[in-house]
């Protein structure tokens, strides 16, 4: 098991990681997610042994890394540059780790080597230059270097970002399924909600170096507990609202029902999310703007209130709508 505890930086005499701390199961893939700046390479680098931390300890199972060196660690790591060696085929690309521990025969490592090829989808490939790979070949071949020493821990620092959609969607289910049968512990880092919702057993939710919120993907769907996570995640309309009693908000919107904590006056945010059945409440909306999203049209409405409608509404059409309404913090 990862133990990441309490784990602190700075740069340019600013807070990067402010006193971090989770843990990594057997077999378990945590994602840590947030946007661009938030400190998740640098965290994956502290793990990983190429920066050191100002405070805090990276320990597994029990014995801290802070005197083991990256080689010595039994880390691998997958980067989103895929960082091949070009001079070398896939073969020796794949070969390279298991070189690299002086394994004993190469009847071993050309094994081992057809194993992970035709577990990332690559027989045949063992003779083709590197160079003339397409990027999810190339990944392909970064994943399975990787795997080959059979590390302790897995760890992926945006792995997908320079793919295009589809490819990317297939990649990921692939990377799932591989890691669920090899049971490798991971830590993957990504600004995509999407992939981390699709490979996540937990995600972790970086803001300003700090994790302000954790859990399954399912839970944090359900709950998202705070404004900024429902707004980074995408989840239904985050809208000021004002108190207007214990169980009264109002917003641009109207007057909704709903349980907050806060005085007379305040103003808070709340939660839109349209209802899945007859429950909730009606509101009416003047259409803005409306958008095909494959099979159903993202309408939006003033205050940036957007909805889903399976038919297409014309612009300026007032449209009822049922909600649910939540708090958040």
């Amino acid at each position: 098991m990862l133990e990441v505890k309490n784990i602190s930086k700075t740069y340019e005499g600013k807070p990067l990681l402010k006193d971090i701390s989770f843990t990594v199961e057997a077999g378990e893939t945590v994602c840590l997610l947030g946007a661009s700046g938030s400190g998740k390479s640098t965290l994956l680098r502290i793990i990983a042994g190429l920066e050191t931390p100002e405070s805090g300890q990276v320990l597994f199972d029990g014995i801290d890394l802070a005197s083991t060196p990256p080689h010595a660690r039994d880390f691998g790591l997958v980067f989103q540059d895929y960082a091949l060696f070009p001079h070398l085929d896939v073969f020796d690309n794949v070969a390279f780790g298991l070189r690299m521990r002086n394994a004993s025969y190469a009847a071993e490592i050309t094994m081992r080597v057809a194993t992970l090829l035709k577990q990332v989808s690559l027989e045949g490939f063992e003779k083709r230059k590197v160079t003339d790979l397409s990027g999810g070949e190339q990944q392909r071949v970064a994943l399975a270097r990787a795997l080959a020493p059979q590390p302790r821990l897995l760890m992926f620092d945006e792995p997908l970002g320079a793919l295009d959609r589809t490819l990317k969607e297939d990649l990921l289910n692939e990377l799932r399924g591989i890691l669920h049968k090899t049971k490798v512990p991971a830590i993957y880092v990504t600004h995509d909600q999407e992939e981390a919702f699709a490979i996540g057993d937990r995600i972790l939710l970086l803001q300003d170096g700090v994790i302000i919120r954790e859990g399954t993907p399912a839970e944090l769907w359900s709950n998202p507990r705070l404004a900024w996570v429902a707004k980074f995640l995408g989840i239904g309309n985050v809208i000021e609202a004002v108190m207007i009693s214990p169980n009264k908000v109002k917003t641009d919107c109207g007057v909704f029902h709903v349980n907050c904590k806060g005085k007379k006056g305040e103003r808070i945010f709340v939660l839109m999310k349209e209802a899945e059945d007859a429950g909730g409440e009606e509101i009416k909306l003047k259409v803005e703007d409306v958008l095909f999203k494959r099979e159903q049209f993202e309408v939006h409405a003033r205050g940036g209130i957007v909805i889903n409608m399976k038919e297409k509404p014309k612009i300026g059409q007032i449209v009822r709508v049922r909600v649910n309404v939540e708090c958040l913090s």
